[in-house]
């Protein structure tokens, strides 16, 4: 893996806001606390001069960012099974498992995602996203099952990385939602941002407090005490589609933490205990980052998914 440089020139001002916010935005797939790194060590610099994370971005301004080469990982392969969709010499895209946590962190150190890519690929992943999410352009939650791509060099990295940022990805989601949704299709548009006294989750609130979430979504079948949903994401906030379902009045079956009442009613009506968020990333749409190609890629629903429309009552099948 090499080292990659990119200069720009802001467009428009963010009266208030933080360089690194900003930079967040432009590089969805690298971490805030990377970016604040680079900043404070001189990698990142506004018109040639070291800046702090919280400089105000100003119209005209160059920035110029410097990705080093990655530090040495402490996140180690693992030999673990993998259902890989496709794979070429820039990029691997994954079918990933339920439970599966995609890179390591506080009491997830080991069997995560990095760590069977790293086995997978021998250690060729992209390292600006830093050796912790080394190739992670994006995110599925634990209980996520579906698509997910990973980058192998930082070409790709930075390629889809913009992609993602520009909305030019297209995700499509399946997921059981709990009770019976009455319209047949809407679309959701709302500002999210972390819950002002529950940090872990997040919440919709007023447009100028969050950041606009919109999905689009329609009915697929109706179950019994529960509705099977197709949601496409156009934004991609955390807990996006979980949030949304529960602002709609239909959180997700199996989510503990935006459904909990819920799941437990369509149990105690249905007999059918969901064994996590039935939520799976089914389509994953995107240009390929080095040879301009559309990519499309289907993932087969997990056992699990698949066996809870069967229990209440569905016909579906993927």
């Amino acid at each position: 893996m090499s080292e990659r440089s990119e200069t720009f020139v802001i467009e428009t001002s963010q009266p208030g806001g933080r360089l690194d916010v900003y930079l967040a935005a432009r590089y969805p797939a690298v971490s805030r606390g990377t970016l604040q790194r680079l900043i404070e060590e001189g990698y990142i610099q506004v018109n040639g001069q070291r800046a702090k994370p919280s400089h105000s971005p100003r119209a005209g301004e160059v920035v110029s960012v410097h990705f080093p080469e990655p530090r040495p990982s402490h996140v180690y392969p693992e030999a673990l099974p993998l259902d890989i969709l496709f794979e070429d010499e820039h990029l691997v895209v994954v079918n990933k498992a339920p439970g599966m946590v995609v890179h390591p962190g506080p009491g997830n150190e080991e069997h995560t995602l990095v760590n069977a890519l790293l086995h997978h690929c021998a250690g060729r992943l992209s390292g600006i996203a830093g050796v912790a999410r080394p190739g992670i352009v994006h995110r599925l939650d634990k209980d996520t099952s579906g698509c997910l791509v990973v980058a192998k060099n930082d070409a790709a990295h930075l390629g889809l990385s913009a992609q993602f940022s520009g909305r030019q990805v297209a995700k499509l989601y399946h997921a059981v939602a709990c009770g019976e949704i009455p319209r047949e299709g809407g679309i959701l548009r709302t500002a999210i941002a972390r819950h002002p006294t529950h940090r872990k989750r997040m919440a919709v609130v007023d447009e100028d407090v969050g950041r606009e979430a919109v999905t689009e979504y329609r009915v697929r079948e109706r179950l019994r005490g529960a509705t099977l949903v197709e949601a496409r994401i156009h934004t991609g906030r955390t807990h996006q589609i979980r949030v949304h379902f529960q602002y709609l009045g239909h959180p997700l079956a199996g989510d503990a933490t935006y459904g909990k009442r819920p799941t437990a009613r369509l149990a105690e009506a249905t007999g059918y205990t969901p064994p996590r968020v039935l939520l799976h990333a089914w389509e994953l749409s995107f240009v390929h980052p080095v040879t301009g190609g559309r990519l499309t890629f289907h993932a087969p629903w997990p056992e699990d998914f698949a066996e809870a429309v069967q229990a209440l009552g569905g016909t579906s099948r993927y």
